[in-house]
């Protein structure tokens, strides 16, 4: 069975988990996510969770293409009282924090969050393996070339799919070297690829499954499906459910995503198919 752990909580995901995206920011990519008014976003979470969502991700920095770094204190000056607030109001939740700061990891973790959710698998911060092996926190892997302001430049692969596996087979290695037990991996749509090596990656994802680890699947309302059909990140939820679908299918556990309900009924009618 496949369980992530921190301290005397427990999460299993044998079976596909929905992870609800809370934004604690002005700009991230869709307008819908952003919840700046802490009253706002404790009634999304609350909403999240009603839906079926397990997890809760927040994050305090857009990681668009093209977005500028945050520092520490910024970021953890926009997630401190939502953390506190749902660990609070919802302490059977499980809290994921979508940050790249080691420091900042630090501080949510001891305010009880469950999880770090990571853009740069370790990279853009020294501190964040050595953080989370003494946390015992489960974390997640996600690949990316350079950073959200530069990524967009870095799309030259010979076969995107078997670069992205060998890039996150090695940073598992150094995590597990490190000691860090609980891994889960995240492909990284959107970060460094193109419109082409998204769907590429997506439509080879299974062979992600020779890593072992539970897969996030972060494709939600993202710019290679609403370009594709000629909409906007608003009318993208469609294409977005169509894509779950694919992805739980080839083996994605956890689906990162800004629509709960939708992406709940995808894995309850997966679960029936299966």
């Amino acid at each position: 069975m496949l369980i992530l752990r921190n301290k005397d909580r427990f999460l299993s995901v044998e079976k596909p988990l929905v992870m609800g995206i809370l934004n604690v920011t002005p700009d991230s990519f869709y307008t819908g996510s952003r919840y700046q008014q802490l009253d706002q976003l404790l009634a999304k979470a609350e909403l999240m969770l009603q839906q079926g969502a397990t997890i809760l991700d927040i994050g305090g920095q857009s990681t668009r293409p093209g977005s500028d770094r945050v520092d520490v204190e910024t970021e953890w000056s926009r997630i401190e009282a939502p953390v506190k607030a749902i660990v609070q109001r919802f302490p059977s939740a499980f809290l994921s924090i979508d940050t790249y700061h080691g420091e900042v990891a630090r501080r949510a973790l001891g305010e009880g969050a469950f999880m770090i959710n990571d853009i740069s698998a370790g990279e853009m911060d020294a501190s964040m393996i050595e953080t989370i092996a003494m946390s015992g926190a489960p974390y997640v892997l996600m690949h990316m070339r350079g950073t959200p302001n530069t990524m967009q430049q870095l799309t030259d692969y010979q076969q995107v799919t078997e670069e992205v596996l060998s890039y996150l087979s090695l940073r598992k290695d150094i995590c597990t070297k490190a000691g860090i037990t609980d891994l889960i991996i995240d492909p990284g749509f959107g970060f460094a690829k193109t419109i082409a090596q998204n769907f590429q990656l997506l439509s080879e994802l299974e062979k992600f499954s020779v890593l072992q680890s539970p897969l996030l699947l972060g494709i939600s309302r993202k710019s290679f499906i609403y370009k594709t059909l000629d909409v906007s990140p608003e009318q993208a939820l469609n294409g977005s459910t169509f894509l779950h679908a694919i992805g739980l299918q080839k083996g994605a556990r956890i689906l990162r995503v800004h629509d709960v309900k939708e992406a709940v009924e995808a894995v309850r009618l997966f679960e029936k198919l299966s």
